[in-house]
C-alpha cells in the first residue's frame, strides 16, 4: 500500500553531538513508523508520517551514541503494536516499548506484549490528536496493566494539566508525563501548568517526567535553549524520576530539530555527571526493567 505523507521527515543529516553520552544511555521516547508496506498505518490516523523504519532508527542512535531505546508506539499505527514488538525482538535486549491499546485488549494479548518487552501503555489527552480518552476505558485498562507493574504514559496539552492533577495522584501505578507537559517557554517558569507539574513531582512519588520535546516547548526556535530552564527545574525537583528522549522522527513539530542539537542540550539540562547518569541510564533501566 502506498501512503502520501502529510508531515515532513526528520532531518536526514544528523549532526554528531559534542556531548558524549554515558555508556548504556537510553533514548526513552522515540518512534518507529512503518514501513507502511509492511506495517500498515491505521485508517483513522490523524496524520500520515513518512516511513521512519528500524534501520533509520538504528543509524540515528549509532550516530548519537545511544545504546538503549524505548519505542513509544504512535497513534498512526493504532492499536497494532507489531512494529515495536518486532524491533524489540531484533534488539538483543536493548529496546523496550510503550503500547497503544484500547479496551478490546485481552489478558493474553497483554501478556504477549509484556513478554515481548512492553512496560507501559500510552494515553493521549492532546486535543489535536483526538482528545480525551473515554474514562471507563481508561480505568479498565489501568486495572488490567497495574498487576504487570506497567506504568502509563500521558500526553497532555499544558493547559489541561491543572484539571487532571488530582486524578493523577490517585492513580494506582506510576505515570510518565511527555514533553515536559508541553508547556510554552514564552509563558515562563511561573505559568500555572508548569507550577502544577513541579508540584506533582514534589508530592507524588509515582510521577515521572520526560525532558524531551524541547522543540515543542521552545518559543524561540533552534537550538531551543529557551526550553533549558524548564528541563533544569524538572531535573532539580526529582532527579530519580526524570528520563530523556529524542522524540525522533518528530511528528507534527513546527520546526524540525536536528537530533545532534537535542543531545547537546543534555549538559545544559543536567551539567552534573551524576544527574546525567540517572537521567540517561539508571532511571530508564529501573522504569523499563532493562537488565543492568
Amino acid at each position: 500500500m502506498m501512503y502520501t505523507p502529510t508531515i515532513p521527515p526528520p532531518d536526514p543529516n544528523t549532526r554528531t553531538p559534542k556531548f558524549k553520552l554515558p555508556k548504556l544511555s537510553c533514548d526513552a521516547h522515540c518512534h518507529i513508523f512503518g514501513p507502511g508496506s509492511k506495517y500498515p498505518y491505521a485508517p483513522d490516523r490523524s496524520y500520515t508520517p513518512p516511513d521512519a523504519p528500524l534501520e533509520d532508527f538504528r543509524a540515528l542512535h549509532a550516530k548519537l551514541g545511544v545504546e538503549r531505546a524505548v519505542i513509544v508506539n504512535a497513534s498512526v499505527h493504532g492499536t497494532d503494536n507489531t512494529v515495536a514488538l518486532d524491533a524489540i525482538a531484533k534488539s538483543n535486549g536493548a529496546y523496550r516499548a510503550v503500547a497503544n491499546i484500547d479496551d478490546t485488549i485481552t489478558e493474553r494479548g497483554l501478556q504477549v506484549l509484556h513478554e515481548g518487552g512492553f512496560r507501559g501503555c500510552r494515553f493521549n489527552f492532546v486535543r489535536h490528536l483526538g482528545g480525551v480518552p473515554d474514562k471507563r476505558v481508561f480505568n479498565r485498562i489501568i486495572a488490567m496493566v497495574a498487576p504487570l507493574g506497567w506504568h502509563i504514559d500521558l500526553h497532555f496539552d499544558a493547559i489541561d494539566l491543572p484539571e487532571y492533577a488530582d486524578m493523577l495522584t490517585r492513580l494506582p501505578l506510576s505515570y510518565t508525563i511527555d514533553h515536559m507537559g508541553r508547556v510554552k517557554a514564552s509563558e515562563g517558569l511561573d505559568q500555572l501548568p508548569f507550577k502544577i507539574l513541579i508540584e506533582l513531582m514534589q508530592r507524588d512519588e509515582k510521577c515521572w517526567v520526560k525532558i524531551c520535546g524541547s522543540e515543542r516547548v521552545s518559543s524561540a526556535g533552534p537550538p531551543f535553549t529557551d526550553a533549558v530552564p524548564f528541563a533544569r527545574k524538572i531535573v532539580e525537583t526529582a532527579p530519580d524520576r526524570v528520563i530523556w528522549g529524542t522524540d525522533w522522527p518528530h511528528p507534527n513539530v513546527k520546526v524540525m530539530p536536528n537530533d545532534g542539537d537535542l543531545v547537546d542540550l543534555i549538559p545544559l539540562f543536567a551539567p552534573e555527571p551524576e544527574f546525567q547518569q540517572k537521567i540517561l541510564v539508571d532511571n530508564p533501566a529501573r522504569l523499563f526493567e532493562f537488565d543492568r
